[in-house]
């Protein structure tokens, strides 16, 4: 699923590809991908405007025209791809923007989870944002800590809230908690203030090298690198990965690194 490096890079994709260029056509190939509006609706709200600098807000990505803002969530295998209009369309190719210049941007999505909204003004984007909690890449240390000591309930499920912090998915919850020595499993609210401040801090190193790589990189010296190994070990000290369940998904972590305590 993307995550917050993720959508940080489709961002790019989309500054890179279409910032101030004429949207010439919409083509909508696939209307199961949008939300509370039509492919005409969407077309007649889009073409001869001009994309201005998008903007991401967790796993929610906002492009920005000057007037309406298409409002993009990637579910679990969305992405944006740039190409020529001449590119030969792809299965999963289900929205369409011809720009000025021969450019054209594509939302290309296998399982259609989430997809497009369009936002008339900042009224719109803000109802459609309104149950996320602050950018967990923006957010001050204050903040994080006022959050997560608020919250009932396991770290791991905490962290991967989007009402409490908006960006991190599954992998980036673990590789933090791994870097930080906490058990995905200890109450959010029962970390003292030096485990909070280490945690925040690993969180701020973690996604800044994600950001960097467009992804939660799969290194050697990284617990993602090692969690789809057939005998997933710990990269730190080679003690066996735990596996289990919390909130429904898959949690890896080191029975010695992070202990109970």
């Amino acid at each position: 699923m993307p995550e917050l490096p993720d959508v940080e890079g489709f961002r790019q994709v989309l500054e890179s590809c279409a910032k101030g260029r004429v949207i010439r056509g919409v083509e909508v190939r696939d209307a199961g991908v949008l939300h509370g509006v039509d492919a005409r609706r969407l077309r007649d709200a889009l073409e001869g405007r001009r994309f201005g600098t998008p903007e991401r807000h967790g796993k929610w990505l906002l492009a920005r025209t000057g007037g309406p803002t298409l409002v993009l969530h990637f579910g679990m295998t969305g992405r944006l791809v740039c190409g020529r209009v001449d590119d030969p369309v792809e299965a999963h190719d289900r929205v369409l923007f011809t720009l000025g210049g021969g450019r054209q941007l594509r939302f290309r999505d296998q399982r259609k989870l989430q997809g497009l909204w369009l936002a008339h003004d900042e009224a719109d984007v803000e109802r459609l944002l309104a149950r996320q909690g602050p950018d967990a890449l923006a957010v001050d240390r204050g903040e994080f800590e006022a959050v997560l000591s608020s919250r009932r309930g396991a770290l791991k499920t905490a962290l991967t809230d989007q009402s409490v912090l908006a960006g991190l998915g599954n992998l980036l919850a673990d590789e933090i908690l791994w870097r930080a020595r906490l058990r995905p499993d200890r109450p959010a609210r029962d970390l003292a203030r030096t485990d909070r401040r280490r945690l925040y801090g690993e969180m701020r190193r973690t996604l800044r090298s994600s950001v960097s790589a467009g992804c939660v990189p799969p290194r050697d010296s990284w617990l993602t690198g090692h969690r789809d190994d057939r005998d997933p070990r710990c990269p730190r000290c080679g003690t066996a990965l735990r596996r289990s369940r919390m909130a429904g998904r898959g949690t890896v972590w080191c029975p010695r690194c992070q202990p109970d305590d």
